[in-house]
């Protein structure tokens, strides 16, 4: 009895019969009141009626006298049903009343309304060579003090009544019926996001559900199946990252035990060459342990920043310098582009020292002996030419990225190049690093590559000042 289109239903239902009762009610109080008025005026004035029969018993007898028994015998003809009376007034020229249905009226006079409702009983005066008005005639209906017993046939409002029940109890029905299947019609949708939602809740993630209906209908569907793809896109990332994750640690630790054991079994000598091998592959460890944990962290919004304003030109200065031999070791050029100054940036000088690591790692690992790196920097600006933010720029002569693999190079364990040894391709979460750092600053990183051997590729990332 919970259900939505139970209670619909029910809903629909208590409105068509208290639409249908109250159309019943004022219908019958009308055909009580105003029919019955109607079809009594009707009769009083048609000819042949009350008011000419009252003009020819004047003329006939030259006055009112013994009207009462006329007006009596009227009275116990007309049928008008057990509730209702008829209350007949008749008035001479001066509107004094002659005959009341209630006796103590007469002899006073027609009160102003009754006088205004009331119909002229004319005669022909020979005298006038006109119509004379010799009295005024009134008639109301009134409820019966005590049901009035009628036998007979049935009466044409009795009728009506049940004509207008029966309808109500038709129309009841249909109207019971329309909302049973509007209600279904309307609960449908949602019994099926409710089935694709539990299909989802058991890791089910490619169900969707049918976008019709209502307008809210439709966006609860649209949210849904959204909701659905990025969870599907989620626990894709999921397994990719724990495939990966898993795939990039065997690979020290297969070496760390390859040696070990050659070790063991003196196939190799200790010595500090060989110890020196196996201290590089914790490192490589360690630094793929410590690049998941900072995209864990970033991804749960907990990575902790120490905020200070920093000068990004020193910073970019002060990372060349230090990546100065490395790039002279390998032949290529490494030069700055930026300003003397610019102005500060909130941020944690530590962090975007690393973002600058990332960047030239990889551009070292991408560029050829005999090829250039360029790092610059500078102010942004908006149409009102005021200063937006600051941005720095990270430019390399290597062999570029295909317009391919340019949207995924921030995607964790991703390499353009799949044949890449690690020795020269790194881990693949440099630059998901790199991504997740800024934008954890509130900033943005871009990469542009024309996809050229020589054009190399571009990083630029922006950081609000």
């Amino acid at each position: 009895m919970n259900r939505l289109w139970v209670r619909l239903s029910l809903a629909f239902s208590a409105v068509v019969l208290l639409g249908a009762a109250t159309i019943v009610l004022m219908s019958i109080l009308v055909a009580h009141t105003k029919v019955r008025q109607f079809f009594l005026d009707s009769q009083v004035q048609a000819p042949g009626g009350l008011v000419e029969e009252l003009a020819n018993y004047y003329q006939t007898y030259d006055g009112w006298d013994g009207v009462e028994i006329l007006l009596t015998g009227v009275r116990a003809t007309i049928p008008l049903g057990p509730r209702h009376h008829v209350v007949i007034a008749l008035a001479d020229a001066e509107g004094q009343i002659v005959y009341h249905s209630r006796a103590e009226r007469l002899g006073q006079p027609l009160s102003q309304d009754e006088r205004g409702r009331a119909w002229p009983i004319q005669v022909t005066s020979v005298a006038s060579e006109g119509d004379e008005t010799v009295g005024y005639l009134h008639i109301r209906l009134a409820p019966a003090p005590q049901p009035i017993p009628r036998p007979g046939p049935r009466f044409f409002l009795e009728w009506l009544s049940r004509v207008l029940l029966m309808v109500a109890i038709i129309g009841g029905v249909l109207g019971i019926l329309f909302g049973v299947v509007v209600s279904r019609s309307l609960a449908a949708p949602l019994s099926r996001l409710a089935e694709a939602a539990r299909a989802v809740g058991t890791r089910e993630f490619s169900r969707r559900v049918e976008v019709t209906g209502s307008d809210e209908m439709i966006e609860l569907a649209q949210a849904f199946n959204e909701m659905a793809s990025q969870l599907e896109q989620a626990e894709t990332l999921r397994r990719n990252l724990m495939a990966d994750a898993a795939h990039e640690l065997r690979t020290p630790l297969s070496v760390l035990q390859g040696n070990l054991r050659a070790i063991l079994d003196d196939v190799y000598t200790l010595d500090k060459s060989e110890i020196a091998r196996l201290y590089d592959q914790t490192r490589l460890l360690s630094r793929l342990v410590d690049d998941l944990r900072e995209l864990a962290l970033a991804e749960a919004g907990q990575l902790q920043l120490n905020l200070a304003p920093i000068d990004l030109a020193n910073l970019i200065r002060d990372t060349a310098a230090t990546f100065g031999p490395v790039a002279e070791a390998a032949e290529i050029t490494l030069s700055v582009e930026t300003p003397d100054r610019l102005s500060p940036v909130q941020a944690d000088a530590a962090r975007m020292g690393q973002v600058l690591h990332n960047l030239l790692d990889n551009a070292l690992r991408h560029t050829p002996a005999g090829g250039t790196i360029t790092l610059g920097a500078g102010y942004e600006q908006t149409l009102e030419s005021e200063i937006a933010c600051c941005w720095l720029a990270v430019q390399d002569s290597g062999e570029g990225i295909s317009a391919e693999d340019l949207p995924y190079v921030f995607d964790r364990f991703y390499r353009a190049d799949s044949a890449r040894s690690r020795a020269t391709g790194g881990a693949g979460l440099g630059l998901a690093v790199v991504r997740a750092i800024v934008e954890a600053h509130e900033g943005q990183v871009s990469a542009a590559s024309d996809g050229l051997p020589g054009h190399g590729s571009t990083f630029t990332v922006r950081l609000p000042i």
